[in-house]
């Protein structure tokens, strides 16, 4: 397994509860696939450097993982097919 730092921007027009609803539903996808978040941070609101899809915020949360490629694999597929998320990149952290 190895270390990534997940950063992925979430629409800002979802209310606190479904924010939370879908901040854990992509935090669950490791363990359910033999992997482990070592660290949750949610960044909160914040301006984005550009348009994207016609917002001008958004919130971002940065996720530490130890995971296989079939985890990252699974993340990258459902951030892609999600209405809630606008933005999201996966980074291999060096040892």
């Amino acid at each position: 397994m190895k270390n990534y730092e997940i950063m992925y921007i979430v629409r800002p027009n979802l209310e606190g509860d479904a924010r939370k609803e879908v901040v854990e539903s992509f935090a669950n996808i490791f363990p359910k696939m033999g992997s482990e978040v070592t660290e949750v941070k949610e960044w909160g609101m914040r301006d984005l450097a550009y348009e994207i899809n016609d917002f001008r915020k958004g919130f971002y949360v940065v996720m530490n993982v130890n995971a296989n490629s079939e985890a990252t694999g699974e993340f990258d597929r459902l951030a892609r097919i999600s209405e809630d998320v606008i933005r999201y990149i996966i980074c291999k952290k060096e040892a």
